[in-house]
C-alpha cells in the first residue's frame, strides 16, 4: 500500500531567489568616539546574552476554500382567490370555502396532496442533531465580588493641612468636585492662605481647577446648584453665607452681612425647591435655620430658632446637620448636637447620645431616614417616634459621616475615625458591614456619593480627598430589592409600634402603682411625686447603650485591652 504523497509547488511561489556570494566586510561609515559626549550617557551594567542557541522559529500558512453566500428575497402575497372574493372579509372567505368543499374533485385532490404533506411533516419532526435546545434560556449574570479601589487623590495645596469639611459634586454628571477645608478648633488662628478651598476637575488631581479665596474667614460647607453648573453657595466659620460663580473668578459674587448672618459657624447649606430656583437653607450651631434668596442676602426670608418651648434663642439647640428632600417640599430635617433630629420642630427623635453628624432620607422610601452619631447608625421611620426601627452595634471607632446610595436603596456608606469606609447592605446583614476598606491612615471626616452610585469622594482630617470606586453590584439594584426592602421596613415599623404601645402601657402601670404606694397628704402632692418619678425614669436608649458598653468592656478586659477601650469611650 502506497502511503506517500508528493506536494508540488511552483518555484515562483517561494519568493525571490537568494543569491549569495563570498565577499569581505565593507566599511560604510565610521563615527569616532567623542569624550565630550560622555557625561550625556548613562553607564549600564554589563549584560551578556548568548545568541548561538536561540529558539528555532518557522513560518506556516494555510489557505482554505472560501465559501461565497448570496442572499435572495421574495415577495409573497396570498393569491388564488377569485376577484369577487375579498380575503379580508371573513364571511366571503367562509362562503367560498363551503362552496369548494361541496365540489366532487375536492376529496381526491386532498388525498393526493396528503401523501407529500405527510412526508414533509415527518421530515420536519425528525431529530436535528445541530439544533440548539437552550436558545430561549438567558445566561445568568456572573456574581461579581465586591471591591473598592482608589481612583484619584486630591491633596490640600496649603502647607498647613486642614480637615475636609464638605464635598459637593457638580450637576453635569459629576465632572467636578468642590471641596472645603476648615479647622473648627476653638480660637484656632487663621491666615489668608489657610482660608482657601478648591474646585477640582475629577480627571486632574494635580492642579485645582479653581481656588476659592474668601475675603474674611474659611469656608465650612459648600453646595452646588442642582441645575446650574456654575453657581455655588457656601457657609463660613464667621456665620456668613456667600454665593459663587465659577465663571467670574475666585471671589464671591454676593455675600450676607454680619448683622443678619448666623452668630456661629454655618454647618450646612442646602438648595430648596422654589419658583426662582435661587433659594436655600442654612443652619448653624447657634440654633438657627435661615431661609435665603441669593438675590437678596441683606436679609433672610425667614428664620427658625430650634427651641422646643417657643422661639427663644437662649434655649436653642445647636444644629450640625441639615437634610432636605425635593420631593417633600414642605418638610426639612435638622440634626442637633443634643442627639435629636427635629423635623420643622413638629417631631423630635431621641436619636443619639452625641451630635447627629449626618441625616438623610432614603431615595426610595421618603418616610425612612438614616442618622449617624456617636458610635452607631440608626434607621428611622416617621411612623415611629420613640425608637429607631433598625440600628447597628456600637463601633470601636467614632463615626463621622454616612449616606444612602442613590442607585441602590438598601446600601449605605459610613466613614470612621480610624480611616475605614464601611459598606452596609440591610438586605444582607444588619449586625456587621458587608465590606470595610481602609481608605487612609488618617481619620475620615466626610463623604459624598456620585449620582450614579459608583464613585465616592471621601475626605480626611489631614486635608486629603480620595476618590474611590465600588464595583457594579454595589451600585445596581436587582428586581427583588425594592419589594424585599419594602417588606423589611414595614415589618420593622410594625414591630416597633407594638413595642412602643407595650412600653407606654407598662409606664402607665408603673405610674399608677407608684402613686398608690406613696402616702401623701393631698392629691396635688401625689401628682407631683408621680411626675418627679417620671422625670428620673431611665431612657431605654441610654439603658441599651449602657448594657452594650459594659458588655464590650468585659469582653475587652478578658483580652487584656481594657485601658484602650475605656479611654476611647471616655473620649
Amino acid at each position: 500500500m502506497d502511503l506517500q504523497f508528493v506536494y508540488q509547488k511552483k518555484r515562483s511561489e517561494f519568493g525571490r531567489q537568494c543569491l549569495f556570494s563570498d565577499k569581505g566586510p565593507d566599511l560604510i561609515d565610521n563615527y569616532p568616539s567623542n569624550k565630550e559626549h560622555l557625561p550625556n550617557f548613562i553607564l549600564r551594567d554589563p549584560f551578556t546574552q548568548g545568541t548561538q542557541c536561540s529558539t528555532i522559529q518557522s513560518e506556516h500558512d494555510l489557505n482554505t476554500t472560501r465559501a461565497h453566500f448570496i442572499n435572495y428575497g421574495i415577495n409573497h402575497s396570498e393569491g388564488g382567490w377569485p376577484k369577487d372574493v375579498s380575503k379580508d372579509e371573513e364571511e366571503q372567505v367562509k362562503r367560498y370555502r363551503r362552496k369548494v368543499e361541496k365540489e366532487d374533485a375536492y376529496n381526491p385532490t386532498v388525498m393526493s396532496l396528503s401523501k407529500s404533506m405527510e412526508y414533509f411533516v415527518l421530515q420536519n419532526n425528525s431529530i436535528n442533531i445541530y439544533q440548539q435546545y437552550f436558545t430561549d434560556m438567558k445566561a445568568l449574570p456572573m456574581v461579581e465580588p465586591s471591591s473598592i479601589r482608589t481612583v484619584n487623590v486630591y491633596h490640600d495645596q496649603c502647607t498647613t493641612k486642614r480637615p475636609v469639611n464638605r464635598i459637593s459634586w457638580s450637576p453635569d454628571g459629576g465632572t467636578k468636585l468642590a471641596v472645603t477645608h476648615c479647622c473648627l478648633e476653638f480660637q484656632k488662628p487663621t491666615t489668608p492662605s489657610t482660608s482657601y478651598s478648591y474646585l477640582w476637575d475629577v480627571e486632574n488631581p494635580n492642579t485645582p481647577l479653581l481656588t476659592f479665596t474668601p475675603i474674611e474667614t474659611p469656608m465650612v460647607c459648600i453646595e452646588y446648584h442642582s441645575k446650574d453648573v456654575n453657581t455655588l453657595i457656601s457657609g463660613h466659620i464667621s456665620g456668613k453665607v456667600d454665593v459663587w460663580d465659577a465663571r467670574k473668578g475666585n471671589d464671591p459674587v454676593n455675600k450676607s452681612t454680619t448683622d443678619v448672618s448666623h452668630r456661629e459657624p454655618v454647618r450646612s447649606v442646602l438648595w430648596i425647591n422654589s419658583k426662582s430656583g435661587l433659594e436655600f437653607f442654612s443652619t448653624s450651631t447657634d440654633g438657627q435655620v435661615k431661609w435665603w434668596d441669593t438675590r437678596k442676602l441683606n436679609q433672610p426670608l425667614e428664620t427658625l430658632i430650634l427651641s422646643a418651648p417657643g422661639q427663644v434663642i437662649e434655649k436653642a439647640m445647636s444644629a450640625c446637620s441639615l437634610e432636605y428632600e425635593p420631593s417633600i417640599p414642605t418638610k426639612f430635617m435638622v440634626g442637633t448636637e443634643k442627639g435629636s433630629p427635629g423635623e420643622k420642630m413638629a417631631t423630635r427623635y431621641a436619636a443619639h447620645l452625641g451630635p447627629v453628624l449626618a441625616i438623610q432620607r432614603n431615595s426610595g422610601y421618603q418616610k425612612n431616614f438614616l442618622s449617624v452619631g456617636d458610635w452607631t447608625i440608626k434607621i428611622w421611620s416617621e411612623d415611629c417616634r420613640e425608637s429607631a426601627i433598625m440600628w447597628t452595634p456600637s463601633h470601636s471607632a467614632y463615626l463621622s459621616d454616612g449616606s444612602w446610595s442613590p442607585t441602590r436603596m438598601s446600601v449605605f456608606y459610613t466613614t470612621r475615625s480610624d480611616g475605614v469606609l464601611d459598606v452596609w447592605d440591610v438586605l444582607q446583614q444588619q449586625r456587621h458591614a458587608c465590606m470595610s476598606t481602609k481608605v487612609s491612615d488618617e481619620p475620615l471626616s466626610c463623604l459624598r456619593i456620585h449620582e450614579q452610585g459608583r464613585l465616592i469622594a471621601v475626605g480626611t482630617a489631614k486635608g486629603t480627598t480620595s476618590l474611590v470606586q465600588v464595583t457594579e453590584n454595589l451600585a445596581t439594584s436587582s428586581k427583588q430589592d425594592k419589594s424585599l426592602l419594602n417588606a423589611m421596613f414595614e415589618r420593622e415599623t410594625k414591630r416597633e409600634k407594638i413595642l412602643e404601645a407595650r412600653n407606654r402601657e407598662l409606664r402607665l402601670k408603673m405610674k399608677a402603682k407608684s402613686a398608690e404606694a406613696i402616702p401623701t397628704e393631698s392629691q396635688g402632692q401625689m401628682e407631683t411625686l408621680a411626675v418627679e418619678g417620671d422625670e428620673f425614669e431611665l431612657d431605654p436608649n441610654v439603658q441599651l447603650a449602657e448594657e452594650e458598653f459594659y458588655y464590650i468592656v468585659e469582653s475587652e478586659e478578658k483580652r487584656g485591652t481594657y485601658e484602650s477601650i475605656f479611654c476611647l469611650f471616655c473620649f
